[in-house]
């Protein structure tokens, strides 16, 4: 039997104790040279541009630089998803790594008690990490001429409890039983290739997503449902009845549902509640282990670094529970 991927060598490139016992310069360094690759780690104003900067920090506190050429500050993460960080570096890197290692997702409680940092904190840290994993799904196109690839939809969210006594009971299934919250993350997903999830009110509403995400060419494979009905119009579409088979004549939805395994393991073991305007988030977070599940931990690690210094600082998550606090007052 061969070895699963996780317990091989080859996916244990970076452990937490490498992290942890890390200095505060080391891990400076790390990320000067994760933004500034171009100059080796050498400060570019993020401003003007220019090259000719030092160091400015004051006595134990956090790097910060000053410009020559402007005259302005700024620091390592000035202007990206970390800006206007209180913790220290190291602190992210390590946060990076145990997100990384949690293949099904990592819940917010549990980062806050392994950084030993307030709820608050971990929930936006780990917010900001899925938008920097979003980013790369950012206008991805899959399939092409020849190339297989499979939709489906999941539903999330909206759970109505049922009722204590059975004469009390109703058929949840019925529109004027729910609470209208239950949204459908819909995956298309390449075999052998890339993922790109999206959320809508239906499977219905998905068809114009699929036509820009989908190239011209592909052959879909999808299941019976009525829905993916106007997907023949512009596609060789394979279509496999599940009431009869999981697969069938070279039909099946098997990868677009390995996607929905992982992603649902992760909302009962870790999050327990995947819902509402975050929902997104979740499914790209999903989307992203999932291609990425033959990576190593140290490359995950430094692609997930990049992509945060690479992001602008976060619309939704910079001063989140700021806004939060002023929306109750």
């Amino acid at each position: 039997m061969a070895q699963h991927f996780l317990l091989s060598p080859a996916a244990k490139t970076l452990s937490l104790a490498s992290v942890f016992t890390m200095k505060d310069a080391d891990a400076e360094m790390t990320f000067r040279r994760i933004r500034w690759h171009e100059t080796n780690g050498e400060p570019v104003c993020p401003h003007c541009g220019g090259t000719d900067a030092y160091d400015c920090r004051r006595l134990k506190g956090a790097p910060r630089f000053r410009c020559r050429s402007c005259g302005k500050d700024f620091s390592i993460t000035s202007g990206t998803l970390f800006a206007n960080h209180k913790l220290p570096l190291r602190a992210y890197l390590a946060a990076i790594a145990i997100f990384c290692n949690e293949v099904k997702g990592k819940s917010a409680l549990a980062l806050s008690r392994d950084l030993c940092v307030s709820y608050k904190c971990a929930f936006v840290l780990l917010h900001k990490l899925r938008e920097a994993m979003a980013a790369e799904l950012k206008g991805r196109v899959v399939g092409g001429d020849g190339k297989v690839a499979e939709v489906d939809g999941g539903y999330f969210g909206g759970y109505v409890k049922p009722a204590n006594l059975r004469e009390n009971r109703v058929d949840r299934r019925l529109a004027r039983h729910q609470t209208g919250k239950r949204k459908v993350v819909v995956v298309v997903r390449e075999r052998g290739g890339n993922s790109v999830p999206a959320v809508f009110k239906s499977e219905a509403s998905a068809m114009n997503f699929l036509k820009s995400r989908v190239a011209p060419g592909t052959i879909l494979n999808a299941d019976e449902a009525g829905s993916w009905e106007e997907l023949h119009k512009r596609f060789e579409v394979r279509r496999i009845n599940h009431e009869e088979a999981f697969s069938l004549d070279g039909a099946c939805t098997n990868w677009a549902e390995e996607f929905f395994s992982r992603m649902r393991r992760a909302e009962i073991g870790h999050h327990h509640h995947i819902a509402g305007p975050y929902l997104l988030r979740y499914a790209q977070e999903a989307s992203w282990r999932e291609d990425n599940r033959r990576v190593s931990n140290g490359d995950q690690v430094d692609r997930i670094s990049k992509l945060a210094m690479a992001s602008k600082p976060s619309v939704d998550f910079c001063g989140y529970w700021q806004r939060h606090l002023e929306a109750t007052s």
